[in-house]
């Protein structure tokens, strides 16, 4: 059957606007520029969506929802935020239970809700991510990471620095932060150690992205994110250019895509906070501080995705 981009103006049409390995709820409404609607006889294409074919026909096979049982959204926007008025469906699917793929301020995240149980074993599913792994999270300000972890070291008056003074200056960026976990952080995403070292330590990786789509998504959800790195199915390398992401993790069930742009290859600066100093386990993004130790023994006890 063909297909079709049908401009519908201020109309808000009814659709299934999640998975159905996800929900059956009933068809909601939503509003949207687009919606792909069956090729007819009484239907032709216009002749901008003719020229947009012939410039890019895979950017147009994603360019708008798709209802069918396995298929997923696709959001273009644009990398300074300033139509973030399109986030609304992924953030609502988000918040139903999705599990989808944003950008952040160095590769793309598939992320899910921190509050939700079966997404969170949905993403380790999707990426093949065994249960004694961590996760990381996606912060929109330092309140969430005083809330689902112990905070960073602020000193003790007997000798012991005050990392928190100059932490807060790197953030938001491209760093990720690993931290004792609190009591608020749910246990999947959680890793205990399993030497008698570590076997009392439940730690996470916390990022704040430098990033104005994923900050939106962040303070629209109103609580952190699961994430884990996009990467291809397999492979170490990552996959930078968000038009290949739904033909590679489609199929695995994804139920959304946000792109604003490819990215660049480089990760996030993996720093070790739970130890008397900061240590760099994984040189990335963001430069090295004064303060940051760089790790010499390559043997990490812990890791990120």
């Amino acid at each position: 059957m063909g297909l079709e981009v049908v401009k519908i103006g201020g109309v808000s049409p009814n659709f299934l606007s999640f998975s159905s390995s996800v929900t059956k709820s009933p068809l909601v409404p939503f509003n949207l520029k687009a919606v792909v609607l069956p090729l007819t006889p009484q239907r032709k294409l216009s002749g901008l969506c003719t020229a947009t074919t012939k410039r890019n026909p895979k950017r147009l096979k994603y360019s708008a929802p798709r209802f069918s049982r396995g298929e997923l959204l696709y959001v273009e926007v644009d990398q300074s935020g300033d139509d973030t008025w399109k986030l609304e469906p992924a953030v609502k699917l988000l918040k139903e239970g999705a599990v989808g793929v944003i950008p952040t301020d160095t590769v793309y995240a598939i992320v899910c809700d921190l509050r939700s149980q079966s997404s969170i074993e949905r993403l380790r599913r999707i990426k093949e991510i065994e249960t004694s792994k961590p996760l990381s999270i996606l912060c929109h300000s330092l309140r969430d990471i005083d809330t689902y972890t112990l905070g960073f070291p602020r000193g003790n008056g007997q000798g012991s620095a005050n990392v928190f003074r100059v932490v807060k200056h790197c953030l938001p960026g491209p760093y990720t932060f690993i931290l004792p976990a609190s009591k608020e952080l749910p246990k999947q995403c959680i890793r205990n150690g399993t030497t008698p070292k570590y076997a009392a330590r439940k730690t996470v990786g916390i990022r704040m992205p430098d990033d104005a789509v994923c900050q939106a998504i962040l303070e629209e959800m109103g609580a952190p994110l699961i994430s884990t790195s996009v990467k291809w199915a397999k492979g170490e390398e990552w996959i930078l250019d968000p038009v290949a992401i739904p033909d590679v993790y489609g199929p695995m069930g994804i139920d959304f895509v946000v792109a604003a742009g490819v990215r660049v290859a480089d990760p996030s600066t993996v720093v070790d906070m739970t130890g008397d100093s900061p240590i760099i386990i994984r040189q990335g993004k963001g430069p090295k501080q004064d303060w940051m130790i760089v790790k010499e023994d390559e043997d990490s006890t812990t890791s990120v995705s």
